[in-house]
C-alpha cells in the first residue's frame, strides 16, 4: 500500500476555494440563521476545512430587518457593555439594536458564534448585511442558498 496517497491536505490562503452566497433572512429565526451563517463563514461545510485558515465563503444577508426572535426576546433579552468609566455599564435589547439598524443586530449574533481571536475578526469581514432585498454585490455573481437545506 502506498502511504503517500493518504496525505492530509491542509488548505491555506492561496488554495482556499471561496465563493459568494446570498442568504434571504425573511422570517428566519435569528440564532438558527446566525449559527449556519457562522459555519458558512468559517468553511465548515467544505471538505477542505482547515481550522486555522479563513477558507469559508463570503456571505451576503438580505432582508435583515425581517428576522424573527421567538418568545419575548425582543425586549426580554438584555445585552451589556461597559464604557470603561465608573458606573458606565450600559444595557440594550435586540429591539434597540434593530432601531439602530438590522445590520448591527445580525452582526452581533454572528460575531458571538465565531472564534474570539484574530481569525474570527478577519472572518467577520466576509459578512455583508443589507436591510432591504437589494444588495450591491452583483459583480461577484453570488449564488442563492437555502439555509434550511444545510445541517
Amino acid at each position: 500500500m502506498d502511504t503517500l496517497s493518504y496525505k492530509t491536505i491542509s488548505a491555506n490562503k492561496e488554495t482556499a476555494q471561496k465563493e459568494w452566497v446570498v442568504v434571504d433572512a425573511t422570517d428566519m429565526i435569528l440564532g438558527r440563521m446566525s449559527s449556519k451563517v457562522a459555519k458558512l463563514l468559517r468553511g465548515k461545510y467544505k471538505p477542505s476545512y482547515t481550522p486555522h485558515v479563513d477558507c469559508g465563503d463570503n456571505v451576503i444577508i438580505v432582508n435583515a430587518e425581517k428576522v424573527r426572535l421567538t418568545g419575548d426576546k425582543w425586549n426580554g433579552r438584555v445585552y451589556l457593555r461597559h464604557t470603561g468609566y465608573p458606573g458606565g455599564q450600559r444595557e440594550y435589547t435586540p429591539a434597540d439594536l434593530l432601531e439602530k439598524g438590522a445590520d448591527s443586530l445580525v452582526r452581533k449574533a454572528v460575531k458571538g458564534m465565531l472564534p474570539k481571536n484574530r481569525l474570527g475578526a478577519k472572518i467577520l469581514n466576509n459578512l455583508y448585511v443589507f436591510e432591504g432585498p437589494e444588495h450591491n454585490m452583483q459583480a461577484q455573481k453570488p449564488k442563492q442558498i437555502d439555509l434550511n437545506s444545510l445541517k
